[in-house]
């Protein structure tokens, strides 16, 4: 491993030099096996490989992020998929492992945000989930290791341009991190809090009750939030990210925004939109874009006479609104972290909407009385973490 690597510019193309190195002259813990990842790569690639390993310590199982511009866009532990779960995430066809089918639950969770994204794994790529990697639009991939097959396999993507990033599991940073902004150097302590099931002990609400599936999706929604930037929310749902919503300035503007995520995410099981028939050919980005514009609002109308005809084979029928609050009013058993406290009740009033049933947050809102008493309303289940999770 060398202790500097040149990139081709930074964010930007006109940002020249660029490189990333260790400030100690110490050894880089990456390894590029394949292509040349750029600034951004990068920053996505060491974001999700620290979400991804904590994924794994917290939950014990295989873990997989798809990173889209610093923030997860998807992230999932390796729990068994269903065949609907298969179904939806388009991997219905191929044998998965435990690893691969962490990765295909983590791209399913936004397919339109996760297109050319970054993946990360939390153990050594096997065939199988090189091979659901084979078929996705995405910039690269890091990982402890690879076996040969899953390397050759993913040495054939993009006209062997694929980005290949190995990293050292046991590498450390120091405790100390730096950030330089306009000429200036900002330090602080790294954010290694540990997020474990000691932050959902304080249930403030009536309703106590959080079973051992909703506390590990409580920690899957609050460790993604540690690596997506601010302010932002996170719906979970059986091991797997539904909704991720970063970046917003406001924290209602962050819940609406996941929870429209998740809302189509829970319209994907509708069986009209598992049912759309699709020509076999069509593109994959082709078919992800036409399932989001079928089960909006949008002014776009696929199923317009001489439109409908591009994508399927005989012209669906139309999902309507009142059919898509009817599915949706029946879910539940969805989890929700954020990254701060709410300082409104009216973010409960949302999530309640995409069937969240739980919810971690650190609380300390001058309003708290107002959210919990909101989440009492629907018998929701709130723990205070005590725990602020802002990354920038």
């Amino acid at each position: 491993m060398a202790n500097e690597l040149t990139l081709k510019y930074g964010c930007n193309p006109n940002q020249k030099p660029a490189r990333i190195f260790m400030k100690n002259g110490g050894e880089l813990p990456v390894r590029v096996l394949n292509g040349r990842p750029g600034y951004i790569n990068f920053l996505d690639a060491l974001n999700s490989w620290q979400l991804v390993t904590e994924l794994k310590q917290a939950a014990g199982l295989p873990s997989a992020a798809s990173f889209k511009h610093v923030s997860p866009a998807g992230a999932a532990v390796g729990v068994e998929l269903s065949d609907t779960m298969r179904k939806i995430y388009f991997v219905d066809d191929l044998e998965l492992s435990p690893l691969a089918g962490a990765y295909a639950m983590a791209r399913g969770a936004d397919r339109m945000s996760s297109y050319g994204d970054f993946a990360a794994l939390s153990d050594v790529c096997d065939k199988q989930t090189a091979l659901v990697l084979k078929r996705e639009v995405s910039d690269g991939v890091i990982a402890p290791g690879y076996t040969d097959e899953a390397l050759q396999i993913l040495k054939t993507k993009r006209r062997g341009t694929y980005n290949i990033v190995q990293i050292d599991p046991n590498y450390r940073p120091a405790p100390v991190e730096h950030k330089d902004v306009f000429g200036i150097t900002f330090e602080q302590g790294r954010n290694s809090s540990v997020i474990d099931g000691s932050l959902l002990q304080n249930v403030v609400t009536r309703n106590k009750s959080i079973p051992e599936s909703a506390k590990r999706d409580l920690l899957i929604s609050l460790i993604a939030l540690k690596y997506t930037q601010s302010n932002s929310v996170c719906y979970v749902k059986d091991g797997k990210t539904i909704g991720v919503g970063a970046g917003q300035q406001s924290r209602i503007h962050c819940t609406r925004l996941a929870g429209g995520k998740a809302d189509a995410w829970l319209l994907r099981q509708h069986p009209k939109v598992m049912g759309l028939p699709f020509k076999p050919d069509i593109r994959r980005p082709d078919r992800d874009n036409t399932i989001d514009v079928y089960m909006s609002d949008s002014d776009m109308d696929i199923l317009a006479d001489g439109v409908w005809e591009q994508f399927f084979t005989k012209k669906p029928e139309r999902l309507t609104k009142d059919e898509k609050q009817e599915w949706l009013s029946k879910q539940s058993g969805v989890s929700l972290g954020s990254d701060a406290f709410f300082p409104f009740g009216d973010n409960i009033e949302r999530a309640h909407k995409s069937g969240v049933s739980y919810i971690a947050q650190p609380g300390g809102s001058i309003r708290d009385d107002n959210v919990i008493e909101t989440c009492d309303k629907y018998g929701i289940a709130m723990a205070f973490t005590g725990l602020r999770l802002f990354h920038h």
